[in-house]
């Protein structure tokens, strides 16, 4: 099952952890996450699944910064989100999907016991300006069922965009 907006709320600081918690941003079964000022993208033309790829950083003006097709932009939500109660998905906006923009490839289901701030994979269909700050997807949590281990490995507590770091798994 999916908590209500009602939900969320009644368990933050217990069971949900959001920091900087708006109350504007919670709808009646998510909550919205904000878009960090800085984004990374790889600076090598081939990437390898085995390495450590370079990445350089963009910081997103208040005027906005065009992004543009072809490219994959790692971002980072504003937010610290942590539960160790329930699975958070996260999920784009339909309002910025209608602009072209994915906000997350493939990596939306979130591990209980995972927390930090979520790293982003964005791309876009054709050039579009984009701003800090913006709400550009949102958080849903899901109850689970029987026992369950917290996750615990590479992705954990992280305050910064994350890079894959798939190298560590391949070694």
């Amino acid at each position: 099952m999916i908590l209500s907006g009602r939900e969320i709320k009644k368990h933050l600081g217990t069971k949900i952890i959001i920091e900087q918690f708006n109350e504007k941003q919670l709808n009646p079964n998510s909550y919205n996450l904000k878009l960090h000022n800085e984004l990374l993208i790889y600076d090598e033309e081939i990437l390898d699944m085995k390495r450590n790829n370079k990445t350089k950083t963009i910081t997103i003006p208040e005027e906005g910064f065009v992004l543009q097709p072809n490219t994959l932009y790692l971002g980072r939500t504003t937010e610290y989100v942590k539960t160790d109660y329930y699975v958070p998905k996260l999920e784009g906006r339909s309002s910025i999907a209608r602009l072209g923009i994915f906000v997350h490839i493939c990596a939306g289901l979130g591990q209980i016991g995972s927390s930090g701030c979520w790293t982003l994979e964005i791309a876009c269909v054709q050039p579009v300006r984009i701003y800090p700050h913006i709400e550009i997807c949102q958080l849903f949590f899901q109850t689970i069922e029987g026992e369950y281990n917290l996750y615990t490995k590479k992705y954990k507590d992280n305050r910064d965009i994350q890079p894959s770091m798939l190298y560590k798994e391949l070694k």
